[in-house]
């Protein structure tokens, strides 16, 4: 297995591991993905660079997304709109999805994505940039849903900035930790992990969020914050 932004990692064997990976294919055919969503898949996939967004964890987002009654949402990494597509089809009608990425090949690879899907245009606000030179242009509390598809070590230092963006009731997600098995493991100390361990403590401790680690696919970490 491959962790984004870093080298293949050994993936724990043993029959749990085995269980635990037909629990996962057939959470991944559950969620039955369009022909849009399939061609953003593989579009995604040859440009490579990001972790991809699997189809349960797209399925996750769009029940998220859904329980918000998400009218604003805000992604950190396009995805290739793999996500993106996922996210509108739980969002409001009358939803905006915010993507915003420093990779031009995914952000166009979004764009055409969301075309091909028959997204309306005005449903979509594609930003080219870092989130460092994106987040202080949006507007805080205005969100009910920020998605983070990208490495931690690329917002981990704008975390308070992300938190902000989240309205009383929305929520915040992290797409990825447990990719790699390693945020358990107490010796790891490379930069995707250390950071990982920062952001779930960043979370954990802060007494306006509810949150919990979701184990589907790569991993999903919810922090909702109270109303």
């Amino acid at each position: 297995m491959t962790s984004a932004g870093g080298p293949p990692r050994a993936t724990p064997a043993g029959p749990g591991a085995e269980v635990r990976a037909v629990a996962a294919a057939y959470a991944d055919r559950f969620a039955t993905e369009t022909t849009a969503q399939l061609a953003a898949r593989h579009r995604a996939a040859s440009l490579g660079g990001r972790a991809l967004v699997e189809p349960a964890v797209g399925a996750t987002l769009a029940v998220l997304a859904a329980g918000v009654q998400a009218r604003s949402v805000v992604s950190i990494g396009s995805a290739g709109g793999v996500s993106g597509l996922w996210l509108l089809q739980g969002m409001r009608p009358d939803g905006v999805l915010t993507a915003l990425d420093g990779d031009p090949e995914q952000l166009r690879s979004a764009r055409r994505a969301f075309s091909e899907a028959g997204i309306p245009s005005g449903r979509t606000r594609l930003i080219f940039g870092t989130p460092a030179e994106v987040l202080p242009r949006l507007s805080p509390g205005a969100y009910d849903l920020v998605t983070c598809c990208g490495p931690p070590t690329e917002y981990r230092p704008h975390l308070a900035g992300l938190l902000g963006l989240v309205r009383t009731g929305g929520a915040l997600v992290c797409h990825g930790l447990l990719a790699d098995g390693l945020i358990a493991d107490r010796s790891a100390r490379d930069p995707e992990t250390v950071a990982w361990r920062d952001v779930t403590r960043t979370l954990r401790e802060d007494d306006d969020l509810l949150t919990a680690v979701l184990p589907v696919g790569a991993g999903l970490l919810v922090a909702s914050r109270r109303g």
